[in-house]
């Protein structure tokens, strides 16, 4: 029985140690990838940049039109059989003026991306009577564009970006609009032989005392309107032609008007003085008695007085000044005579505006008294 049990323990060891040796002589698996024939990768450097485009990409595209009735109509415009003295480019998001046929007399060229107006665009346009560039970036009009279009009329180069009132404007010119431009100084003679201009709007620039001279304006015999309004002025412009109508001097720094500014112009009906730095003391005491003024305009000042007026001015406005009282006997122009009044020779006074002064209802009766005429009184 033992020998049986030590056989069968014998066979079992056997066995165990076979199995033993297979596993050891069986061969791994290999545990990394077999090498290939692939080549490393090579790290590239960037080449050179690509080159901006030459066109700020804030710019759209410009507009085509259709093929139009007239050969000579640029593609970038309109012509239409109805106006064909017309040529409508605005609005085409344009860069440069295109050739103007010579039927045209007006040119819509206003809402582009112009920059500059050279002589080779009006080649052929002798005719040209009315210009419209406004709301562009034009900073640079050659003087040889006038040579071109000696019959001008009309040029509207407001809302751009102008350092300069353009050299060589022609003598035929009546209307001139360089509003919304950075005009700092106007050139001795720039304004020379201009005699049929009637309307200068110079609004909102960066024109001071210094940019202007004395005789800027004296050759502008038939002006009718001038409008330095938004500007950094100290002082009443000098040398404003006689003849003018309307003068606006709005939004300035002017604390200062000379004793005897108005006394040459002999039809100035409206000036307006609105936002500046006018106290009592810089305006004197009859400088706006002036019998032809209709309306004066001085609101957003710093004045603490009415000041003395003319019978034929019709609408005062002195708003949002430093008023606090208001006395009819020394303001009204003929003095109170009592209650009977000639009202046909009387103050023509009809509109007076005085709110956002230290004043308060109601209007003293002296004051009525004097204007018979006013219909509306703003407190």
């Amino acid at each position: 029985m033992k020998a049986g049990a030590g056989l069968f323990s014998a066979l079992a060891l056997f066995l165990l140690t076979g199995a033993v040796f297979t596993q050891r002589l069986r061969p791994r698996k290999p545990t990394r990838r077999p090498a290939t024939s692939r080549k490393p990768s090579v790290l590239k450097h960037p080449g050179p940049a690509e080159p901006e485009p030459q066109e700020p990409t804030d710019f759209p595209p410009p507009i085509l039109g259709p093929p139009s009735f007239y050969p000579d109509c640029p593609r970038e415009c309109l012509c239409s059989p109805s106006y064909p003295n017309s040529l409508n480019c605005e609005n085409r998001n344009i860069r440069v003026i295109p050739l103007i046929p010579s039927r045209s007399h007006y040119l819509y060229l206003q809402n582009n991306y112009i920059s500059e107006v050279t002589a080779e665009s009006f080649a052929n346009a002798t005719e040209v009577r009315w210009i419209n560039m406004a709301n562009n970036r034009i900073h640079r009009i050659d003087k040889q564009v006038f040579e071109k279009i000696p019959a001008l009329l009309y040029l509207y180069v407001h809302h751009n970006q102008l350092k300069e009132v353009p050299a060589g404007l022609p003598a035929s010119l009546e209307q001139l609009r360089l509003s919304k431009n950075r005009i700092s100084k106007i050139p001795s003679g720039a304004f020379s032989k201009m005699g049929n201009l009637t309307l200068l709007d110079l609004y909102h620039n960066q024109l001071s005392d210094s940019g202007l001279g004395k005789n800027t304006f004296k050759d502008l015999k038939s002006l009718m309107q001038l409008n330095l309004a938004h500007n950094i002025l100290k002082k009443m412009p000098a040398g404003i032609p006689s003849g003018l109508i309307q003068l606006f001097l709005d939004r300035n720094r002017i604390d200062d008007i000379p004793r005897d500014y108005f006394k040459g112009f002999t039809h100035l009906a409206f000036v307006r003085l609105n936002y500046n730095q006018l106290s009592d003391k810089g305006i004197p005491k009859a400088v706006f008695n002036v019998s032809t003024l209709l309306d004066l305009q001085l609101s957003h000042n710093q004045l603490a007085s009415v000041p003395l007026i003319s019978t034929h001015l019709e609408h005062l406005h002195l708003n949002h000044n430093s008023i606090e009282s208001i006395n009819g006997t020394l303001i009204c122009p003929n003095g109170l005579q009592g209650e009977v009044m000639d009202h046909s020779h009387g103050p023509r006074l009809r509109y007076l505006r005085l709110d956002g002064n230290h004043l308060s209802p109601p209007i003293p009766l002296d004051v009525i008294m004097c204007f018979r005429h006013l219909y509306s009184i703003v407190i």
